[in-house]
């Protein structure tokens, strides 16, 4: 195990020993209805070596979806028989559905010097920055705006009822409190959009042109 500073807030952060990672991770925290979706599909197609890691959940499946493409769905019962066989990388709980990375998704291909994007909750940036060591990562942050915006959106791609409504909003004020956790924020609000993905494609530009050097 080794100790050194985070350069983001001072704290002393405790790594863990892990094989040498050669590869780097663009991680993307986004509030509810931030176009996240939209920009990761256009990103993927600008850069098809780049490596979508699928994370698991407990959530339902919404319509358009398919299994293991935007999640790997599955039950409350398998996610915790993963959870006790310490399959998972980081795993965390929102609006009362269960998220996590699986180890084989993201180890593997960060040894072999894979570039890989992933969505990821607060809490899973707190339990995989001991992990993959920072110059192996980048925390990106979407600006969608205010509450009112993003769940106008939300509302636009699903219907949702008043009580998910309700946890979409306290998850939305727990998710804005991870920007100062950014090394890099995009202004996805209303009208921003064919900036934003420039600025993505620049930031996924940078990471290939770093590894190949």
């Amino acid at each position: 195990m080794q100790v050194a500073p985070d350069e983001k807030t001072g704290r002393l952060v405790h790594y863990m020993n892990t094989p040498q990672f050669t590869g780097h991770v663009l991680l993307v925290m986004a509030p509810t209805g931030s176009g996240k979706g939209t920009l990761e599909k256009h990103i993927l197609e600008q850069f098809p070596e780049l490596l979508f890691v699928v994370s698991c959940t407990t959530r339902a499946m919404r319509p358009g979806e398919v299994q293991d493409r935007e999640y790997h769905f599955i039950s409350r019962d398998v996610f915790q028989e993963k959870i006790d066989n310490g399959e998972f990388l980081e795993w965390a709980e929102f609006s009362g559905n269960l998220y996590g990375t699986l180890k084989s998704e993201l180890v593997g291909p960060l040894e072999s010097g894979k570039v890989i994007l992933h969505e990821i909750e607060l809490q899973g940036i707190e339990q995989i920055k001991p992990i993959v060591p920072e110059s192996n990562r980048t925390i990106l942050y979407i600006d969608a705006g205010s509450w009112e915006d993003s769940v106008r959106r939300a509302i636009a791609r699903a219907p949702m009822s008043e009580e998910e409504l309700l946890m979409r909003k306290n998850r939305y004020e727990h998710e804005v409190k991870a920007l100062p956790y950014a090394d890099i924020v995009i202004d996805n609000r209303d009208g921003k959009l064919e900036d934003a993905k420039k600025r993505m494609a620049q930031v996924v530009q940078d990471i290939f042109d770093k590894i190949a050097r």
